[in-house]
């Protein structure tokens, strides 16, 4: 089975990407799904994150915005956060892996940050989802609660786009429509597959 890494920075249209490559019955993993169940009432990040971040526990779970928020007041905080969340991320990612080969020649770890925490060096195939970067502002601008200094301080954390595309196997450009989108889904599905064939 041939693992492919999807990531993209920030607005990029990843989220929408990977939905259709699991309507192409692709199995897919949504680490960002995963941390919010991490982060749910029960879930295996609480506990070590209240010791971390008091505050940003409410009611038995992890507020996200409250934690963005003491991260950035301490971005040292950062690390510490990332050290607890990822293994447990990665956990679920082994054995999800395990059961997608049993049913498919490919599987899909979406991953937002594949680069940064050298994830990249886990996967046979680099899928890069972009597109320009006053787009790309848009798009982050019109999320609820985003500011441009919220932005910036996430941005400051991605590698550049430009960085990625130039590592990746595969580029998806989302500025064009959402059927050229997946057109362009459909050929990278085609070349991974005519790649295991040979």
């Amino acid at each position: 089975m041939i693992v492919a890494g999807l990531t993209g920075s920030i607005a990029m249209g990843k989220s929408e990407t990977a939905k259709m490559f699991a309507a192409r019955g692709i199995p897919v993993f949504d680490s960002d799904a995963a941390v919010h169940e991490l982060y749910a009432v029960g879930g295996a990040a609480v506990e070590p994150l209240r010791a971390l971040a008091p505050d940003a526990i409410v009611k038995g779970s992890v507020d996200r915005r409250k934690l963005a928020t003491t991260v950035q007041a301490d971005p040292r905080l950062l690390k510490r956060i990332e050290s607890v969340v990822h293994p447990l991320v990665k956990s679920r990612q082994m054995t999800f892996l395990a059961e997608a080969a049993m049913r498919s020649d490919i599987a899909v770890l979406d991953i937002p940050l594949l680069f940064e925490t050298s994830r990249d060096k886990d996967v046979d195939v680099l899928i890069v989802v972009s597109a320009g970067a006053v787009l790309q502002r848009e798009r982050a601008l019109a999320r609820p609660g985003m500011t441009p200094e919220k932005l910036d301080f996430i941005l400051s954390r991605q590698m550049p786009d430009a960085e990625k595309r130039a590592r990746a196997d595969y580029v998806i450009d989302t500025s064009v429509s959402l059927g050229d989108t997946a057109r362009r889904v459909d050929e990278v599905i085609a070349d991974i597959r005519a790649r295991v064939k040979a």
